[in-house]
């Protein structure tokens, strides 16, 4: 589990003596289009081997019931970071992926909270992030729209999600909720790579 000194806006690990806002970070804040999309990420996780070992297991190889082992863990982050005042917007897949898969990992961690989640976003079929590089992932045309008239307007959203790896996937429903009017949004995700 992600412990001690993180930074502020990513959760990344940093050294006891490092700024409070991690180099990755500062990248995105001086971006004129994704500088304050996202108030912040909090993950329970760090991606290492073993962790690869068991995401792989869960949502690649279909064995959904994994996600009861990150029960605890992830509520207990939702609370210390988010809490009843947060609208729970799980990240969507695609209808294709969610045909492929037969489950959308994200709603899974969402069901674990204990507040009811919202189905506001839909997500047009790309290629898997997981697939591309860093700057091909940072490249990638916005996948995410909204789903209906969701009332939006005025709400504090925490995208769920597994693995942040460089934010963008975040960051751009983050952008599709704070267009629609939605005050800040914050995500929380199993896993920080």
């Amino acid at each position: 589990m992600i412990c001690g000194n993180a930074c502020e806006t990513c959760g990344r690990p940093l050294e006891e003596s490092a700024p409070s806002v991690c180099p990755d970070c500062l990248r995105w804040q001086e971006d004129e289009q994704w500088g304050r999309v996202l108030v912040k990420n909090r993950s329970v996780y760090l991606y290492n081997d073993w962790m690869k070992d068991v995401v792989a297991l869960w949502k690649f190889r279909g064995d959904y019931i994994v996600v009861e082992a990150f029960r605890r863990p992830f509520v207990q982050a939702f609370r210390r970071h988010f809490g009843r005042d947060w609208h729970i917007v799980p990240i969507p897949l695609s209808p294709e992926r969610l045909y492929e898969r037969g489950f959308n990992q994200a709603e899974a961690l969402a069901r674990l909270l204990p507040s009811p989640y919202f189905p506001w976003l839909a997500r047009r079929h790309s290629e898997k992030q997981s697939k591309k590089s860093r700057r091909e992932r940072l490249e990638t045309d916005n996948p995410f729209f909204l789903s209906g008239h969701p009332p939006i307007d005025g709400k504090r959203i925490v995208l769920i999600d597994d693995i942040y790896t460089t934010g963008i996937t975040v960051r751009h429903a983050a952008l599709v909720l704070l267009e629609a009017g939605a005050a800040e949004v914050g995500a929380l995700t199993l896993v920080r790579a």
